[in-house]
């Protein structure tokens, strides 16, 4: 039990370190007193005469925004990804798998595409990704139906909205193309405050929300026979769960486009560092899922001298490291 709370506090540290990594990366470098100065001047305004426009200028204006939406979404996703998870019982759901994340890219193509304004973003990735998990479960759902159908279903209705999205890029003029075509590969680059402030509350409150159901997917995991037994109304308490992490899915995906394997893999970490208890499990995946992302940023904007899109990214890591993961994860799912 100590090993596993000792676990939190170091990954807590370890997005603590990297904040201030991130902070200080790129090509106008800060040392460290020069980092602090400038990210308390506006608490203590005696510090602003010693720190310069300039350096104000980088740090709130392009980095930390950057910073703060790149732990959101990777909160958003590894938290998602952990509820289905534990929801579905099996260590291979995730968000692209039962079609959120296709119904929502071609959500928000559309609203990029042909809607412009009218039709924020963010609104039409919910409703398509609503749509795609429904029609997922609704197709699966079947006397003696399986996990494997449902897995399968959402494969079928991923390809689906994915030729949906071909069409609307096809359909697409040279200029929308461009703006959609470097969106779907997911990247921070375009990221403001405007942004932060757009997604932030809707991922945040989905975030609480489903936290506070960590118990009930203890309960959950169990057959619906034994989750009636215990007072739980077992259909109820999943379409809230499918409702949040749907909403944490369709609100990351409509601002930064797709990033893959963070719903995926930081599970499997989470569950071999802290057990299978997600009153534990869905916490830390916040705060990893969090620090990876962030750092998955950082190494995409630093490794090169042009900017590589962390979905490009995140996909050539997630892989290999899934392979290994999931050879190692898989007694401890079962047992």
């Amino acid at each position: 039990m100590k090993a596993k709370n000792l676990s939190f506090w170091l990954v807590f540290l370890l997005l603590l370190v990297i904040f201030f990594l991130s902070l200080s990366l790129g090509a106008y470098r800060l040392s460290l007193p020069e980092l602090i100065k400038t990210l308390f001047s506006p608490i203590f305004p005696s510090l602003r005469e010693s720190t310069s426009e300039a350096a104000q200028s980088i740090i709130f204006q392009i980095r930390l925004p950057r910073i703060l939406l790149a732990m959101i979404i990777g909160c958003a996703l590894s938290l998602s990804g952990a509820s289905l998870q534990a929801l579905f019982r099996n260590p291979l759901v995730n968000e692209y798998l039962l079609g959120l994340s296709s119904g929502a890219a071609f959500g928000a193509s559309l609203s990029i595409v042909f809607f412009g304004p009218k039709i924020p973003v963010q609104l039409s990735a919910f409703l398509f990704s609503l749509m795609a998990v429904f029609i997922v479960l609704l197709v699966s759902r079947s006397p003696g139906g399986s996990i494997v159908s449902l897995l399968l279903t959402g494969v079928i209705v991923s390809a689906f909205f994915s030729a949906l999205l071909t069409t609307v890029e096809y359909l697409a003029s040279p200029y929308a193309l461009q703006a959609l075509f470097f969106w779907l590969m997911g990247s921070f680059s375009l990221a403001g405050w405007r942004e932060v402030i757009i997604t932030g509350p809707i991922i945040l409150i989905a975030a609480f929300f489903l936290l506070l159901f960590r118990w009930r997917l203890n309960l959950l995991s169990l057959s619906e026979e034994e989750g009636r037994s215990l007072g739980i109304n077992v259909q109820r308490e999943k379409l809230i769960v499918i409702a949040l992490a749907t909403l944490m899915t369709s609100a990351a995906v409509a601002a930064v486009g797709i990033i893959g394997w963070i719903g995926l893999i930081v599970p499997h970490l989470a569950r071999m560092m802290v057990g299978a208890d997600n009153r534990r499990v869905l916490p830390f995946s916040a705060l990893l899922g969090s620090s990876l992302l962030l750092l998955a940023d950082d190494l995409a904007r630093a490794l090169t001298s042009f900017e590589i899109p962390v979905g490009i990214f995140t996909s050539l890591i997630g892989i290999p490291l899934f392979i290994y993961l999931l050879k190692k994860s898989t007694r401890l799912w079962l047992s």
